[in-house]
């Protein structure tokens, strides 16, 4: 239990409220707007503060803090710092995370005497990044009186852990600091909502009937799985076997169902599908989709959308041919169907009969100059229970979907936002939250140096982030998109970089390979390096791609390519 300051602020009510939901590091850049607020948190025992080296990587950080977490808080200060931060925040919203995004404002009597501030657009009215912050959160709030302060902390903070989105909390410099009641009973806050009892029935009734009439049914797992929480991984682990037909994952929810388990038949992302995936769910005549999201990207530009009715169990509602349930709870809803559904597994058996046979992957010997594939074999031996793999936005997607998760890995790729240098920062804290478990990034050069910096913030912390970047020399997702000069960056001495980041007491280490004895080398050094981060760059040729970028990208170029529709068309 935190102590309690005598004289009782909002900074205190914030701190106390942030603690109580379970958040123990809370993500921040500091500004004159906010330092006040700063001190408050840094007061409470049960918070540790993490500075971080600009605020698009202090929202990325929390961003990952609240993929291990459950929830997350970033504090930033005015406009400079909060619009920056908007982005980080995007990604959470877009990625159904409730990252709590605190902003310092102005002082309260600065708008009515008109006064034009630093850090603001020049106008008198300060409003603006309030309006923002409501287009990318479930609820945006700003104190302007100290003594609705507790109304509106917990108001925002409820709405993001109900909704699973972030949520914008603004508190003027001249606030910070000022009296407030104390916090009442942490469950008003955060008690669930739970589904309507004659909802869930009827919704499961309904879902058992439709599917008993289907000869062929698949289950289709999305992203939105693990983001629902409440026991529903493990429901749906129980209503797969109930029903004994297939499950597939789509590339964001990769992970999500056990990769080791009978009934998993791969990642369904159309023509780049892993274990022919898309074979069984094209044969399909019902389809349960679970949290899943059908974006241009994981369709493949749209090609990969199915073409039978759907059955969709969101985190909130159920929805199938000719019904809609409300108030349904994902986790609730799967447990109940799997105690009325009947067994059949009819797509199991046609799955048996089309699975390709397991890929014998060469073995490089230790001269072999370095390839994308032998890179790909190599991390493979890596994983194992305890680790948690980044992919970064680029073939460090295709490449990561292509390995296979032991029991107990885990997998975190950010598809929806798709913001190329996200899994630096993005590690950097889940690592925080999670450091009993091993984090390896694949990331290319090109995202690597959009958020170089946070790989300093590993190195103050002693997190041994094992960091394996592919240098091909440019941007080579967008060169399958549609490619031009653009798309080449400048190349950077990255091992040696990371070391600068050392100063006078890090430990980070920074290697490079171009063999594939290079890099067995280079991955033993990294294992022994318990005290800091390890980069390791893997040069390989430019057009050393998967083929499922390449063919992935035609698609989605096309899809970007469609034109016009012209007016009554």
């Amino acid at each position: 239990m935190s102590s309690l300051p005598t004289k009782y602020t909002v900074g205190d009510y914030l701190a106390e409220r942030l603690a109580q939901i379970g958040i123990r590091h809370h993500f921040v850049v500091p500004g004159d707007y906010n330092l006040v607020l700063l001190d408050k948190l840094q007061a409470n025992p049960n918070l540790t503060e993490v500075g971080c080296a600009n605020e698009l990587n202090c929202s990325l950080a929390a961003e990952g803090y609240a993929r291990a977490n459950g929830v997350s808080a970033c504090v930033v200060t005015f406009s400079v710092g909060a619009l920056s931060a908007f982005n980080g925040t995007g990604s959470a919203y877009a990625e159904n995370l409730p990252l709590i995004l605190i902003s310092g404002s102005p002082n309260t009597n600065d708008a009515s005497q008109f006064h034009l501030l630093h850090h603001t657009l020049g106008t008198t009215d300060y409003s603006y990044q309030l309006e923002m912050a409501k287009k990318i959160t479930c609820c945006a709030v700003a104190v302007a009186r100290a003594h609705e302060a507790p109304r509106l902390i917990d108001r925002a903070i409820r709405h993001a852990l109900l909704a699973r989105k972030p949520c914008y909390i603004e508190i003027p410099t001249n606030l910070s600091g000022a009296e407030c009641v104390r916090p009442g009973p942490i469950s008003a806050v955060t008690d669930p909502v739970t589904s309507d009892k004659a909802a869930l029935e009827a919704a499961a009734n309904c879902a058992s009937e439709y599917l008993s009439g289907k000869l062929k049914p698949v289950i289709l797992v999305g992203p939105k799985l693990r983001r629902a929480g409440d026991g529903a991984e493990q429901a749906l682990i129980k209503l797969a076997e109930a029903m004994g037909c297939a499950v597939a994952v789509q590339p964001a929810a990769k992970g999500m169902f056990p990769e080791d388990h009978k009934q998993f038949v791969g990642i369904f992302w159309g023509t780049v599908s892993t274990d022919a995936a898309d074979s069984i769910v094209h044969w399909a005549d019902a389809l349960l989709c679970v949290g899943t999201v059908f974006t241009d990207y994981s369709t493949v530009g749209w090609t990969a959308m199915p073409d039978i009715p759907l059955m969709a169990a969101e985190m909130d509602h159920v929805t199938f041919p000719g019904a809609h349930f409300s108030r349904v709870r994902l986790g609730e809803f799967l447990s109940h169907l799997a105690t009325t559904v009947k067994f059949n597994n009819s797509t199991m058996i046609e799955y048996n009969r089309l699975k390709p046979d397991p890929v014998l992957v060469r073995t490089a010997t230790p001269s072999d100059e370095l390839t994308r594939k032998e890179i790909s074999r190599q991390i493979q031996a890596l994983l194992d229970s305890k680790t948690t793999l980044f992919v970064e936005t680029g073939d460090s997607w295709f490449n990561g979907v292509q390995l296979k998760l032991p029991p107990g890995a885990l997998f975190e790729i950010e598809m929806a936002w798709g913001h190329i240098g996200w899994s630096i920062p993005a590690a950097f804290g889940y690592a925080l939250r999670h450091p009993d478990r091993k984090i390896i990034v694949m990331v290319g050069d090109g995202s690597f140096q959009v958020t170089a910096q946070e790989v300093s913030q590993m190195v103050r912390f002693n997190l041994p982030i094992t960091i394996v970047l592919l240098n091909n020399r440019g941007y080579t997702i967008e060169v399958e998109i549609h490619d031009g000069s653009y798309n080449k960056i400048k190349n950077w001495n990255y091992a040696l970089l990371v070391q600068a980041f050392n100063g006078e007491d890090g430990n980070a280490k920074g290697l490079t390979a171009k063999t594939a004895g290079e890099l067995q080398d280079a991955i033993k050094a990294a294992e022994e390096n318990t005290k800091g981060p390890t980069l390791i760059e893997c040069s390989i040729d430019q057009d050393d791609c998967s083929r499922e970028l390449i063919t992935w990208g035609h698609f989605v170029a096309a899809a970007n390519a469609r034109p016009p529709r012209l007016p009554g068309v």
